[in-house]
């Protein structure tokens, strides 16, 4: 047994030798930094450095990022790509069909290869042009450039998705770290809670053998939450890294600590705004004003089109010398557009069913972004106002608890769990806070995708 007095009490307090060797034992198994005691505790400050940031460097902002992602992801190349194709694709659609060229003999007799001995024989050169239906050309310009649009519009959608993308996971992984530091922070405060225990109850003979188990047992908690953390921080590196369009290699950028900058956030301008510069939206208007034109350029089809056909025909002299003029032919040929139930008219139909599906999925796509609009908002708003409560009020009172509740364990007037709650409490609190954060930035950068604001 080993006998310990309180002092000033006279009052001998005992315990095993393996108890005391216990306690030793699991306050071993964890080192303690000697500058997480808890005295220290008005000043957080000196909890801030942790083995994350000492090895990730410098901060990278966000813009630079999305510069970043602007030139490199395939993505963004892809639908580059394929703009510039449907774009190529405008004046074809206006051009004219090849002309053809022909050559040969006409009209020469089977019993002689010669050209002078027959009147109508003459070596023959001929050009041939088709020429649509008036109207017909301007209409096929209309669709390619209404396609070239959508395109277009697609291409603008492709860009701010991405840069969704990157946003949320860059503010995901700042979370992360951010999650991190607290983590390594609470667990310095909580090993100075496990020194203050044990010297309580071996040295002073407050407390119990409890306390500093139980100390022991959220110093375990917190370094579970850092393995926990280590396992999710690879997977938002791998979004931020293919939304930059980087591979596998390379330095991964650290995020800059989560900021907020309020931002008004109006719903009905919102809405006005997603209708005029959405580019899902805008691409699908551009869909039902191709189909219209698509439907004007079906009913062309009752019209016919034109085969205009010029030829020269050289004749030689005859077989006395008489000399014989050279001929030119021209013709017109039209073909007859009689297929019309089974031809001409499904298309029509087809074109006014394409139209009225870009109708329809114009009307669920702007009710859905509307829907999502009042979500996005709501959270933003809500976030905001968590973030304020958190900093001005719940923070402060939370850690003044701590303090309070602190003086009073060295005093032995309040038990060990009620410092280590107050003190969760305050780690949780720092949780939330930056949650919000990270939760308000993303809402801002999904309110970006909905309304269709442009990256460059």
């Amino acid at each position: 047994m080993i006998a310990l007095l309180s002092k000033g009490s006279g009052k001998v307090f005992s315990m095993t030798k393996s108890g005391f060797i216990a306690v030793l034992v699991s306050g071993a198994m964890n080192p303690v930094n000697s500058q997480a005691d808890v005295s220290n505790y008005s000043h957080p400050a000196i909890f801030q450095k942790n083995t994350i940031t000492e090895n990730t460097g410098s901060f990278t902002p966000l813009t630079t990022l999305i510069t970043e992602a602007l030139e490199n992801n395939p993505e963004i190349q892809a639908a580059q790509q394929e703009r510039e194709a449907a774009r190529q694709r405008i004046a074809p659609a206006e051009a004219l069909d090849d002309p053809m060229l022909e050559a040969g003999v006409i009209n020469a007799p089977l019993a002689s290869s010669t050209f002078n001995r027959e009147d109508m024989t003459m070596k023959m050169i001929g050009l041939s042009q088709r020429l649509p239906f008036p109207g017909k050309r301007g209409l096929r310009k209309d669709v390619a450039t209404r396609d070239a649009e959508a395109i277009e519009h697609g291409y603008q959608e492709t860009v701010n998705r991405v840069v969704r993308d990157l946003k949320t996971a860059y503010f995901d992984l700042g979370l992360t770290f951010e999650m991190i530091k607290l983590v390594e922070k609470n667990k310095l405060i909580l090993e100075g809670f496990l020194h203050l225990t044990e010297r309580h109850y071996i040295v002073v003979g407050m407390g119990s053998q409890a306390d500093a188990l139980k100390a022991q047992t959220q110093v375990s908690r917190m370094q579970d939450e850092l393995l926990r953390l280590a396992r999710i921080w690879p997977a938002f590196e791998a979004d931020l890294i293919r939304a930059l369009g980087r591979n596998a290699k390379g330095v991964v950028p650290v995020p800059v600590p989560l900021q907020i900058h309020a931002v008004p956030l109006t719903l009905e301008t919102l809405q006005q705004e997603a209708l005029v510069q959405r580019p899902q939206l805008r691409a699908l208007q551009s869909l039902i004003a191709r189909n219209e034109k698509s439907i004007d350029l079906a009913r062309r089809a009752y019209y016919p089109d034109f085969d205009v056909r010029l030829s020269y025909g050289q004749r030689d002299n005859m077989l006395d010398g008489t000399r014989r003029d050279d001929m030119v032919t021209m013709t017109m040929a039209i073909n007859l557009p009689v297929w019309r139930g089974n031809k001409i008219e499904p298309r029509i139909m087809e074109s006014h069913a394409m139209r009225d599906q870009a109708m329809s999925l114009y009307q669920a796509q702007s009710n859905e972004i509307a829907a999502r609009l009042r979500q996005q908002i709501a959270m933003a708003e809500q976030s905001l106002k968590s973030v304020k409560l958190y900093q001005t009020t719940i923070l402060p009172q939370a850690r003044l608890t701590v303090e309070s509740t602190l003086a009073a364990y060295r005093v032995n007037r309040v038990d060990f769990l009620t410092l280590l709650d107050s003190q969760m409490t305050v780690f949780n609190y720092e949780i939330n806070l930056v949650t919000t954060l990270a939760n308000y930035n993303k809402a801002l950068a999904e309110i970006d995708l909905l309304v269709g604001k442009k990256h460059h």
